[in-house]
């Protein structure tokens, strides 16, 4: 005869949640960090350096002295020369990404200073459609190269984008010529550019403005190049070699001069500022 009953156990059909926006799963280590931790790390994983994306408005506040930065062409914004039509129109498009990211289009320029060294400074933004170059970031680019070249001030670009901007059709692929121009008569007139390469620096950009810095950095495990490594081998019927189109295998190979954490940019930038005005 049984004189102890075995308890019975209760479990609530209610499930534990994770509070959302707290955590993140890092995609270099597949470690769960707080996003305190990734935010106050300027966004980069405390235990694998890993580089998250980061914002224009960010970014530029890691890199200019404090208050110093003017904004310019800020109010310029895209049309939609070809009136596309599709699951949803270009203006449609465009109206998302500027309520989810606060910003007008895929890139912010102005003027400021870094260390005390005058700049011109472009800042792309991947959180707006990919920061794909239409028009207008092609137009703001060159309008920051030309008036930085008036005012004999070295340009730096922080590059990051998807490629050319579908929607603008033949309008987006002129803007490789028309800042790859830009940049001709900056250096003609003996002044320094800069390129940042970022995750990810792809097609167009890449085939234009991100390849023609007198000097090139990049951040640690950007990917970046023209076509897609999946493009490339379906198209040479090849194996690509390990790490292509990264960063480290760019830099390996020359077509980039340093590899720079995030926390050192903008001291790296300054040094080389100082090297190339004094």
């Amino acid at each position: 005869m049984t004189i102890f009953k075995k308890p019975t156990l209760k479990f609530s059909d209610k499930k534990r949640e994770m509070p959302e926006g707290l955590w993140t799963k890092c995609p270099g280590c597949s470690e769960m960090v707080h996003h305190l931790a990734i935010e106050e790390n300027l966004r980069v994983c405390p235990k694998c350096d890993y580089h998250f994306s980061m914002g224009a408005i960010e970014r530029i506040a890691t890199l200019v002295d404090e208050g110093s930065f003017e904004e310019r062409d800020a109010a310029m914004s895209a049309v939609d020369p070809l009136g596309f039509k599709g699951v949803a129109t270009y203006e449609d498009r465009l109206e998302t990404y500027r309520k989810k990211t606060g910003l007008i289009d895929a890139v912010i320029t102005g003027s400021g200073l870094m260390g005390g060294y005058p700049i011109g400074l472009a800042v792309m933004d991947f959180s707006f459609l990919a920061a794909t170059m239409g028009s207008v970031v092609g137009e703001k680019i060159t309008r920051i190269i030309e008036l930085s070249t008036k005012e004999k001030k070295p340009v730096i670009i922080v590059c990051a984008s998807g490629g050319a901007r579908m929607y603008e059709g033949m309008l987006s692929l002129m803007q490789m010529a028309k800042t790859s121009g830009a940049l001709a008569r900056h250096s003609e007139a003996g002044l320094p550019y800069i390129a940042v390469l970022t995750n990810p620096t792809t097609a167009g950009v890449m085939a234009s403005f991100a390849t023609l810095g007198d000097i090139t950095l990049a951040e640690p495990k950007s990917m970046i190049g023209f076509a897609g490594p999946r493009v490339i081998r379906e198209t040479t019927h090849q194996e690509l070699p390990t790490g292509f189109q990264t960063a480290e295998f760019l830099l390996e190979h020359g077509l980039i001069d340093e590899i720079v954490p995030r926390a050192k940019l903008r001291e790296t930038i300054i040094t080389i500022l100082g090297n190339l005005i004094s």
